[in-house]
Formats: C-alpha cells, sequence, structure tokens
C-alpha cells in the first residue's frame, strides 16, 4: 500500500469518506498511496473499510438531438450513444448558465471511459478492516512525511489555523490521506470522468449536478479545462473537493483571483479544507476522539452515537483514558468501538462528527484524526484489534443482513450496508445468544447466525 500512489474518488468533499476510504512531502520523499474509504453505506468496519454523500437517480435517456454541438467529441468507445447524450445535456448546462464556448472547450476532444464505470462498479466490493486501514492511513511514513509537510508549510498552516479556526494538524492530516501530501491528486480529466458517470445509469442526476458544477468552474476561471485533473469519481486536487462543494467553499487565500486547489502550490486547497470544516462547526482544541479503557462489565449497548456525556460522567462508570485517569471535559462524548468489545475504544466528540462531512465512513475519521495526532507528537493506538477476523465481503452482508431479517431482527433492506440499523439488529441478536451486544457484524456473527 506504501509503494504506489492512487487516489480513489470521493468525500466528499468527501466519501464518498469514500470510500478508501485517500506521503510524501517531496517528490524526493517517499511515496506511499492514498488510502481513500468508501462511504459509510458501503462500509463495513472491521467490519471494514469520498466526499459527501451521493445521491442516487435513473438514468436520462437522449432525448431529441438539440443543434449540433461546435466541439468534436470522441465516440469511438463502448457507449455509441454518448455523443448523443453529450449533445443533449449541453443544452441543460446552457439553460443553467454555462456559455456554449466554455461546454466547447471544456468537452473538445473528450470521449466515454469504460475504466471509469468499472471503478465504479467494484466498489461495493470492497472490505477491508479497520486495523489494515489504519495500518497505512496513520504508517510510520505517512508520519514522518506529515511532520515534514507540517514543518514545510508551517506559516501557511499557522495562517489558515489563526483565519479559520481549525487545528493545522488536522488540515495536514486530511492533505496526507487524500493526496499523500499532494504527491496523488489524481490524473483523470475531471470533464471526461464526470461525463462518463453522468451518463452511465447507476447515478446519473449526481454526477450531471457535479458535471454542471465542474463546468461551473472553468465559467468562472479557476483552472482551464484539461488542468481540471482529479480521480476517476471527479475528486479534485490536493484535498479531492468534489465540484459542488468547490463551489461553495473553495477559497482564494493567495489573493491571485483563482482558488487553484490543483497547482503545486497547495494553499488555496488546505484553506478551503479548513473553510470547510470551519462552515460545519469545527471546535478549535477540541479533540475528535481519544483512545480509552473501558472498565470490566462495561454495558456495550451504551455505546451508542447518540448516548453523550462528559468525560467526567464517563469516568464514573469507569470510562477512563489510556493513562487510568478520566479524560479532560472538552465536551459531550460518546464512545465509538470500531472493531467491537475485542478493540481499541475511543470517546469522540462533535469534531468527529465535523470530518465526518468530509467523508462518511468511521475508518477515514479515524484515521484522520490518529494521523493528526501522531504529527502532533501523539502515540499510536495503544489497545490490541481483533487481527484474526476478516472483513466480511458484499455477499456475506447481504447474507447476514437476510439471516438477520429471517430470524426477527429486521435490518429494513437488504443492500450489503453495514450501518446502523443492521449493527442495532446485530446488538439484538447478540443479547439474544448472551454475547456482548457490540454490535460488531463479524465473521464469527455470521456463522453463528448461519
Amino acid at each position: 500500500m506504501e509503494q504506489a500512489g492512487k487516489i480513489m474518488g470521493f468525500k466528499l468533499i468527501a466519501i464518498w469518506v469514500i470510500l478508501a476510504l485517500g506521503a510524501a512531502t517531496a517528490r524526493a520523499a517517499p511515496v506511499e498511496q492514498s488510502p481513500r474509504p468508501a462511504k459509510r453505506a458501503d462500509v463495513v468496519l472491521a467490519r471494514a473499510v469520498a466526499a459527501p454523500g451521493a445521491a442516487t437517480a435513473s438514468h436520462r435517456a437522449p432525448r431529441a438531438r438539440p443543434a449540433q454541438a461546435e466541439a468534436t467529441v470522441d465516440s469511438s468507445s463502448r457507449a455509441p450513444g454518448f455523443a448523443a447524450w453529450l449533445r443533449d445535456f449541453r443544452a441543460r448546462a446552457l439553460a443553467q448558465g454555462i456559455s456554449g464556448a466554455v461546454f466547447d472547450r471544456a468537452v473538445q476532444g473528450i470521449s466515454y471511459d469504460p475504466k471509469v464505470i468499472e471503478r465504479d462498479r467494484n466498489q461495493s466490493e470492497f472490505t477491508k478492516t479497520i486495523w489494515d486501514y489504519l495500518d497505512t492511513a496513520a504508517s510510520d511514513l505517512r508520519v514522518a512525511n506529515g511532520k515534514k509537510a507540517l514543518a514545510r508549510h508551517d506559516t501557511v498552516l499557522d495562517r489558515i489555523e489563526a483565519k479559520y479556526g481549525v487545528d493545522k494538524e488536522v488540515v495536514t492530516a486530511i492533505w496526507g490521506l487524500e493526496s499523500a501530501y499532494g504527491t496523488f491528486k489524481g490524473s483523470n480529466d475531471v470533464v471526461q470522468s464526470l461525463a462518463t458517470l453522468a451518463y452511465d445509469a447507476r447515478r446519473s442526476a449526481f454526477f450531471e449536478e457535479q458535471l454542471v458544477a465542474a463546468l461551473k468552474i472553468l465559467e468562472a476561471g479557476d483552472v482551464p479545462p484539461r488542468a481540471m485533473t482529479g480521480s476517476w469519481a471527479g475528486a479534485m486536487g490536493h484535498t479531492q473537493f468534489i465540484p459542488t462543494s468547490f463551489l461553495t467553499y473553495a477559497v482564494d487565500l493567495t489573493g491571485d483571483g483563482k482558488r487553484d486547489i490543483w497547482g503545486d502550490d497547495p494553499t488555496d486547497a488546505l484553506a478551503s479544507t479548513a473553510a470547510y470544516l470551519s462552515r460545519f462547526g469545527w471546535t478549535r482544541g477540541q479533540p475528535w476522539g481519544v483512545e480509552v479503557r473501558l472498565p470490566e462489565g462495561f454495558d456495550y449497548a451504551s455505546a451508542n452515537r447518540e448516548n453523550t456525556r462528559l468525560p467526567s460522567q464517563w469516568a464514573q462508570l469507569g470510562v477512563l483514558g489510556m493513562d487510568g485517569k478520566p479524560v479532560a471535559d472538552h465536551g459531550r462524548a460518546s464512545v465509538l468501538l470500531p472493531a467491537g468489545a475485542e478493540g481499541a475504544a475511543f470517546l469522540v466528540f462533535d469534531n468527529f462528527a465535523v470530518i465526518e462531512r468530509y467523508n462518511t465512513a468511521d475508518a477515514y475519521v479515524i484515521g484522520v484524526g490518529h494521523l493528526a495526532d501522531r504529527i502532533a507528537g501523539g502515540a499510536p493506538i495503544q489497545s490490541d484489534w481483533p487481527r484474526g477476523d476478516r472483513a466480511l465481503t458484499f455477499d456475506e452482508r447481504q447474507e447476514m443482513q437476510r439471516l438477520l431479517t429471517g430470524k426477527g431482527f429486521d435490518t429494513k433492506g437488504i443492500d450489503g450496508r453495514i450501518g446502523p440499523l443492521t449493527i442495532q439488529a446485530v446488538r439484538d441478536f447478540q443479547r439474544s445468544v448472551g454475547q456482548a451486544p457490540d454490535g460488531y457484524a463479524s465473521l464469527a456473527i455470521l456463522n453463528r447466525l448461519r
């Protein structure tokens, strides 16, 4: 994972934070892959591991062909209807304020990209345990490169921290996970990728919205069309903004009149990330979470994101920091068990939910938070993980949902996604068989259900 790089699409802003879940500070430094997880909906945390969530909608069939676009489109692909769809889309784009000249320059020479669709189709099969993900997300190499990046850009990051009130280590950690500190920002033509995904049936409405937003970015002159590069799913730049998020939150901190998140200078990208987190309520100085020890006899059913208490109140129940002392009262917190009763436990604060706005996978949030802690000089996670476990496959997750529902523990759907409803169904099943109700959707639980 640390030898070759690729940016995994969206967060969201980010997923969809993807997905998996997206470091070098300079070309001379060692390179490692950016491990971007899938969004929460596609994640099994150790269970398994893009920018903000994507809506689904039915594909819009090509309409009557409008006036011929001036741009030429490469239709030599496995989707002969793509060129006709693009001409049809031109009318819709122009109706939303895109000029004909900008549209024609943007689509000049693009073609349907089957590799993008292949990547999109394979997401649901991607599974990775939380510990394997964190081994990469907060590896020694990524931590070392993060410290170098922080030192190299300390003046800019101090300015960003002062302006937006977001801890510079957190901004640096997002940069590290999303693009390995700018080393792997993605080389896909964003217009081509988004056009391919908008033409495709699976999530056409969402990606057409992103494509229109990308065209508005081009209209504003922030970047030339072919320099608008990113992931296969349209996440862009040092910190992998999707186009709609760029339009709303990107900032021009350099003052050159452009919100440049693509170039060698990461200033605008880092400032845009801080502006995004600030907009969603980041509390400066509050931890994302703190690793804790749970007491004997802990009520695992109380490990629920909705069950919040001050750390001092948790301490009265025996939940203490790894040093055996109560965690400071940074705010109300809940207990998070990303790998169930056999793995590490955390008290997570409001800032955890703020990072979730960037990518909704718990693994991603823990990865960002823990990497930020390590960059700031903190210790590795001290608790053990159930490393003998493996992540469930997509088919196994669906099987678990079917079995739970069949036994009276309704998951409210069979979609292969381990979300709150499935976790609650697992808890209820665990209670019924006398196990600790930690909600951990493990292979052992699946075998017990069988």
